[in-house]
């Protein structure tokens, strides 16, 4: 079986890589042989490994559960390797693999982040051709300066400091040189591959990653198009001033996806700055890499703000409805524990109620490699939006956890005063009577209302003033007089 397999595999991936050489995707020039073969050669091994090596071990026992995560490590790094030499779209999906958290085992989640900080740079005669290229000019005709030296580097472009000749300060990001032209053939080499593995394992349903390349890397390259958005989101907050970054980085973002249905979607922790603003002392986050975006339609966006409503609230049967009216079906369970990275007991007890355990984090890594076919089956079936969000999730997860803040009273009260607003707003909107827009408004003041009367309550018990003035009511309470 395994040498059959084995010869399907490289019979199909042969045959990919004649079908690329002869179409017209192919410029031999920016596409070679080697890099093609490289995939291939990957995907051959991966795949012989996973066929081989747990072949003759009893299913479900303690042995095959270590070699399958040995597994699971040695084909992550033959996939970062792979991903490290052909760079540009490769590097990409290897990052959004990498994000993916709680969804995938965590062996590949862990070798696979460090593509977030180690993507390779272009040399200066590469970024000067390319502006060349793109501008007509050469460097020094359009920059006073500009420094040899990256100030970063990431899977499609790095960035350059430079003066322009009226004398501002700018930072330049540069393209890396044939990822434009290469991106929809890398794009065809890993769908053709990856429907060739799933011809060996009819459970391998990746091809959502596929799809989602597809749409979101031509936005990607598209600097205007990341101009735009910078240019949106910078409107769209500017009356954000934010004072400690680790709880409000979640109101930001909670912002984005329930009031405004615009959200940045890679929030990785090379993404996120924080600085202190000379002018007030007070720090301030900077978001970077404004080129991919999800903008939500205004049915998903109120369906996802009822869901974590009912999900902050442990209303099961609410749950239930809105992850079914998200696509979920019958695995509307595991949509839950997905979306919120808690285990199913949690989520029944409700999510605000305790704080993430380690034993708890430790079940529900185990559980993403237990339950990866049925993972891949809700991914290819929940709108194509939810993808997305699923990766922005996990990767505030990641910042949240790092920061100490995961699962914080503060981070869901955030959210519920989103959802209230969205849904308030979207119930006027729809209203034609003057009492009933009122009433709604009402109801939304009153509500925001009590979650700041809560917040309020949450932060006295936890100061020593709160803890002094509970220990005295205990005092008087037991007191005979």
């Amino acid at each position: 079986m395994a040498i059959r397999a084995l010869k399907l595999v490289s019979l199909a991936a042969a045959g990919s890589g004649f079908y690329l050489y002869s179409s017209k995707y192919l410029d031999p020039n920016d596409f070679g042989a080697v890099r093609v073969g490289r995939a291939i050669a990957t995907t051959a091994v991966i795949t012989y490994d996973y066929l081989t090596s747990l072949r003759s071990v009893p299913y479900g026992s303690q042995e095959y559960a270590y070699l399958k995560s040995q597994v699971h490590l040695r084909s992550a790094e033959r996939l970062r390797d792979l991903c490290c030499a052909n760079r540009g779209t490769f590097i990409k999906v290897g990052q959004h693999l990498g994000a993916l958290d709680y969804l995938l085992p965590e062996e590949y989640t862990r070798t696979l982040k460090i593509l977030h900080s180690q993507a390779p740079q272009s040399s200066m005669q590469e970024i000067e051709q390319v502006i060349r290229e793109d501008l007509g000019k050469e460097i020094k005709e359009l920059f006073v300066s500009f420094e040899d030296t990256p100030l970063g580097a990431a899977s499609l472009a790095q960035v350059h400091k430079a003066v322009l000749q009226d004398g501002r300060t700018v930072a330049v990001k540069v393209q890396h040189p044939k990822v434009q032209a290469q991106s929809s053939k890398d794009i065809l080499l890993m769908e053709i591959l990856l429907l060739t593995v799933k011809q060996i394992f009819p459970d391998f349903e990746f091809m959502w990653l596929v799809d989602e390349a597809k749409k979101n890397l031509p936005l990607e390259l598209d600097f205007l198009n990341e101009g735009r958005n910078a240019e949106k989101v910078a409107h769209m907050l500017k009356d954000f001033d934010f004072l400690k970054i680790s709880r409000n980085l979640g109101k930001l973002y909670s912002e984005m996806i329930f009031v405004n249905g615009f959200v940045h979607c890679d929030p990785h922790p090379g993404n996120v700055l924080v600085r202190k603003c000379p002018a007030t002392g007070k720090a301030h986050i900077i978001l970077l890499d404004h080129g991919l975006y999800q903008v939500l339609t205004e049915k998903f966006r109120l369906d996802y703000c009822r869901l974590w409503q009912s999900l902050i609230k442990a209303d099961m049967k609410r749950v239930q409805k809105y992850s079914r009216r998200l696509g979920a079906g019958d695995l509307y369970p595991l949509f839950a524990c997905m979306l919120t990275a808690r285990s199913w007991d949690s989520v029944n007890r409700g999510i605000d109620r305790s704080p993430v355990t380690a034993n708890e984090d430790v079940e529900i890594r185990t559980n993403a490699a237990t339950y990866l076919p049925q993972i891949n089956q809700l991914l290819n079936k929940v709108p194509r939006q939810m993808l997305l969000l699923l990766k922005t999730n996990d990767l505030l997860r990641g910042i949240e956890s790092a920061l100490h803040t995961r699962a914080s009273a503060s981070s869901f009260l955030n959210m519920s005063r989103c959802c209230i607003r969205a849904v308030s707003t979207y119930q006027r909107s729809k209203s034609h009577s003057l009492y009933r827009k009122a009433k709604i408004s009402l109801l939304e003041a009153l509500t925001l209302w009590q979650i700041n009367l809560y917040e309020l309550f949450l932060r006295l018990k936890g100061s020593r003033l709160g803890n002094w003035v509970i220990a005295f009511l205990s005092r008087m309470h037991h007191s005979p007089y």
